[in-house]
């Protein structure tokens, strides 16, 4: 499998319930991260499962399994800035979960990651549930620094998110988090990162991250639609391979892209 972060391990997510703050995010992040690392180390194209192709509107996708990446990848090179809009869906626990436990996803957009593995520009939105609480967190990072919370931005179930990754340099450029629907946009620059971009990798994904070194418990987060999906303000997906989530032999997502600026993640399980 191409994803190089495809290994995880199954689980054990006892955290207690808030919405996620600032030092709660550093810490799952900072293990998110070097989960990713220690899983491209050793773990660089191994399939979950065996690939396939499907026949997408415009074009045959290479669909990939990954353990906790499902959406779309593109990979070639001078990828500068990558866009995405969702609608913020409500998680749900999953089919057979615990209202007791706390199930989370996140929907984001990036630059790099995937055959390119030293360094991650990418912003997104967490969605958690528990029982019926649920809670967003909007967040940066360039990996491998730590996930950061924006401040001064709140978000709710069916809010319309615009997320912008711009890469100025190979080691600078900006996050950006845009609410359509309340108006409030938030910006984060980077400048001087020791840890360069390659441009050669842009997704839009839906991941289920890793906490305390294991995924943590993976969101009924329904569908998560990319919008205006686009690479250095022009180029869509078009040719982008597909991933999907396959854990413990079951698959999570269905994934898809249509036409040239849409990609569509439906919870499956």
């Amino acid at each position: 499998m191409q994803i190089p972060i495809v290994a995880g391990i199954l689980l054990c997510a006892n955290l207690a319930f808030a919405a996620p703050g600032t030092a709660m995010r550093r810490q799952r992040a900072a293990e998110r991260l070097t989960e990713r690392r220690v899983s491209r180390a050793s773990n660089t194209l191994q399939h979950v499962d065996d690939e396939f192709t499907v026949a997408t509107q415009n074009d045959t996708a290479h669909v990939e399994y990954s353990s906790n990446w499902a959406g779309a990848v593109l990979i070639g090179s001078g990828y500068k800035s990558v866009t995405g809009t969702i609608v913020v869906p409500t998680p749900k626990t999953p089919s057979g979960g615990s209202s007791s436990r706390q199930y989370s996803a996140s929907a984001w957009v990036g630059i790099d990651g995937d055959t390119c593995d030293t360094a991650i520009l990418q912003t997104g939105v967490d969605f958690t549930v528990q029982g019926s609480s649920v809670s967003f967190d909007a967040w940066y990072e360039w990996y491998p620094d730590y996930a950061y919370d924006f401040s001064g931005i709140t978000i709710s179930a069916g809010d319309t998110i615009t997320m912008t990754v711009t890469a100025t340099s190979k080691s600078a450029g900006t996050a950006v988090i845009q609410n359509v629907t309340t108006g409030k946009k938030v910006t984060h620059s980077f400048s001087g990162e020791t840890d360069a971009l390659c441009q050669t990798n842009a997704e839009w994904i839906v991941e289920d991250f890793s906490s305390g070194g294991s995924l943590v418990a993976f969101a009924d987060f329904g569908t998560v639609q990319f919008t205006g999906a686009s690479v250095n303000g022009g180029t869509g997906v078009s040719g982008a391979t597909i991933i999907d989530i396959q854990q413990s032999g079951k698959v999570l997502t269905d994934c898809s892209t249509s036409g040239t600026s849409t990609v569509v993640c439906e919870y499956t399980s």
